[in-house]
């Protein structure tokens, strides 16, 4: 009988004893369960200490350099390029806008004082060349006076003698060489005039200097003066 009492209570003991193993058994599966309810990357930022600010910028910092290089590669839109009479007709066009408005009493006005100016202008340059013009005129090789004309200072030519068969009278040929004035281009052009040879001294192929002379003949004009060279 005592035996039997020991195996009746050692059978609770062995109980006792299994029950914590199942214990240890059943605790990771509690864990694992802990584990899977748990998501590996927290699901709040603060509980992982990052800061909300950092979270944006780390976010928002590649869509900022992909702006960046969209904003680059764009290209920039200019304005329309304006030739130089543009560029003038819009200068003239902003300056008229500033002024004030004006009666068209006022506008015709102005446009004759602005026509009496440029004529005023234009006279005096006009005035300039033709003193100009006579100044050279008056250069040391024509200045041969003549009883005809006075004090005036006549005409002074040099010439070929290209006739000497009319009686006291030589042809000559004048040939002149100037500028055009709008081409700029070289115009070479020759005449023809009758001189008074009173002692019939130029031959054909004489260069001859003749001065102008009150009208002699129908087609007289000029007058011998001297023979520079004499024909070979």
């Amino acid at each position: 009988m005592a035996d039997d009492d020991k195996t009746t209570e050692d059978a609770p003991v062995e109980e006792t004893a299994d029950t914590p193993v199942e214990e240890v058994v059943t605790q990771p599966t509690s864990s694992a369960s802990a584990d899977e309810a748990t998501p590996d990357a927290p699901e709040n930022a603060a509980d992982a200490g990052v800061d909300g600010d950092e979270i944006s910028e780390a976010e928002g910092g590649t869509g900022g350099a992909a702006s960046d290089e969209q904003a680059v590669a764009e290209p920039v839109e200019s304005g329309p390029t304006l030739t130089r009479k543009e560029q003038r007709t819009a200068a003239r066009h902003a300056e008229a806008s500033k002024r004030a408005s004006r009666t068209p009493e006022e506008r015709n006005t102005e446009r004759l004082a602005e026509r009496a100016r440029k004529a005023a202008a234009r006279r005096r340059r006009r005035s300039k060349v033709k003193e100009a013009r006579a100044g050279a005129e008056r250069g040391p090789a024509k200045t041969a006076s003549s009883a005809e004309h006075g004090p005036g200072r006549p005409k002074v030519r040099q010439g070929l003698v290209v006739s000497d068969k009319a009686d006291k009278t030589i042809t000559v040929r004048v040939d002149s060489a100037r500028r055009h004035r709008r081409y700029e281009k070289i115009v070479r052009s020759s005449s023809t005039l009758h001189a008074h040879d009173e002692a019939n001294d130029a031959n054909e192929g004489d260069l001859v200097t003749i001065v102008e002379s009150r009208p002699l003949s129908r087609t007289k004009r000029w007058r011998l003066v001297e023979v520079l060279e004499r024909a070979k």
